[in-house]
């Protein structure tokens, strides 16, 4: 004997199923476009994350999609995070700048924030929770550690003054001796410096470049994320998706109205122990100081190309504003990022004649969206590649370039080398600082 059937049943059934149906469909497009932009960062090399960043279990992981929603680096076009197979997978680890919005976001903690990966160690100095190193009373803020967010540079660098300022309680230094040299006036020195004013300390701020460190260097009009900040005597920075040019001004309107003066152009050559203090020797002189509060970023000294005539004022090792070189004949040495933003940027300025020089056969680590730029130059024209080349000679009006064992000599205004920075390990080293390699740990 059958039971009938129950209309009932199939009111409630097919809405169900219309749901699930559109949801199923969702999550497939979802899983084909993480999976397309995951192969093309693999095409691309760029699958090694150059800080901070998301290390997820599998296992914990509900691919709910909170740590792809939270990640702040969406609004740069930049899709770090994704979903595959219904759990959440790096996409394009090479643009993770370590924001930590991810873990903050998964409800099952599936994310760890980790150093380095299994394939591709990072050396970092040890630096304990007060900033301070192992070497007493010599400390570490900023990218150096491995905290290149502004905001978290900026943090880092108040704290870490914070503590100098409690290392520094007991007692008055000689009158030929300050409290604290601080290096570097980037996001972490420059806040640091602040602290310290606020503090009343005795300091000397050492900068070997120009003031905003690496955001001082950004191009022209580029976006900088950050976050809101806590700048000592300044208070709270607003700013949460700004111009460089706007983040710039407002710093340098701090250095105005608070009075706070940078030594630039002095580079520090050695930080010595001494008695309960330090001797630091820079190119400015000797300044002996009870702390020392390192600030200067992981780049370190441009990596140069050791060519006749690079000693010439119009070979620079970053480009700042691409219509400075509007009408002239330039040549960009380089294969990633950096160097094709700068290629492509100088191209779309009138009248310039613009070269990539690349020592490999391919751009093996830059972004797709940065070689369809640098494709498109080409076809119109207004930018010539030449890959498996060397510069062998930088000549006052001209350049000569060995291109696939063919020396040729080119028309030349400037050049730009994007070749990357020299780590300051050995410099670290030098000082006592102890440093680690970190594959894809805490």
């Amino acid at each position: 004997m059958s039971s009938a059937f129950d209309p009932m049943l199939a009111f409630y059934a097919v809405p169900l199923i219309v749901v699930w149906t559109i949801y199923l469909g969702m999550r497939k497009k979802v899983d084909t476009h993480s999976r397309s932009t995951q192969a093309e960062a693999k095409e691309a090399g760029l699958t090694e994350p150059a800080s901070l960043h998301p290390l997820i279990d599998p296992v914990k992981c509900l691919g709910c999609g909170a740590c792809v929603r939270a990640c702040p680096e969406v609004m740069s076009g930049h899709h770090v995070l994704g979903i595959i197979d219904d759990k959440a997978e790096l996409l394009e680890p090479a643009s993770c700048i370590g924001h930590g919005a991810c873990k903050a976001a998964c409800p099952t903690d599936a994310i760890t924030l980790v150093f380095g990966t299994e394939t591709r160690g990072i050396e970092l100095p040890i630096v304990k929770p007060d900033f301070q190193t192992n070497v007493p009373g010599l400390f570490i803020a900023g990218e150096l550690g491995g905290m290149g967010l502004i905001k978290n540079a900026i943090a880092q660098g108040r704290q870490a003054m914070d503590s100098i300022k409690a290392a520094c309680s007991g007692g008055s230094p000689a009158s030929d001796m300050l409290d604290v040299v601080i290096v570097g006036a980037g996001p972490a020195g420059f806040c640091a410096s602040l602290g310290a004013m606020s503090h009343k300390l005795k300091f000397v701020t050492l900068e070997q470049d120009s003031f905003g460190g690496t955001v001082g260097h950004f191009p022209r009009g580029k976006l900088v994320m950050t976050a809101p900040a806590m700048l000592p005597i300044v208070g709270q920075m607003q700013f949460r998706e700004v111009q460089k040019e706007t983040l710039m001004a407002f710093w340098n309107d701090v250095l105005k109205k608070t009075g706070l003066e940078i030594r630039y152009g002095e580079r520090v050559e050695a930080i010595e122990k001494q008695g309960a203090g330090f001797v630091v020797k820079s190119t400015g002189g000797t300044h002996k100081t009870r702390t020392v509060l390192l600030a200067i970023g992981r780049r370190g000294t441009p990596r140069k190309l050791d060519v006749p005539g690079e000693e010439q004022c119009k070979v620079v090792y970053r480009m700042v504003d691409p219509q400075q070189y509007r009408g002239q004949h330039v040549v960009v040495v380089g294969g990633g990022d950096s160097a094709l933003e700068a290629a492509a940027c100088i191209a779309e300025e009138e009248g310039t004649t613009v070269t990539l020089s690349y020592r490999s056969e391919a751009f093996g680590r830059a972004k797709q969206k940065n070689r369809i730029r640098v494709d498109a130059a080409v076809k119109a024209g207004s930018l010539t590649v030449m890959l498996k080349s060397k510069i062998k000679s930088i000549g006052e009006k001209d350049i000569v370039i060995d291109h696939d064992g063919k020396k040729h000599t080119l028309k030349n205004d400037g050049v730009i080398v994007c070749a990357g920075g020299i780590l300051p390990t050995a410099f670290l080293k030098a000082s006592g600082i102890d440093v680690q390699t970190k594959y894809g740990t805490e």
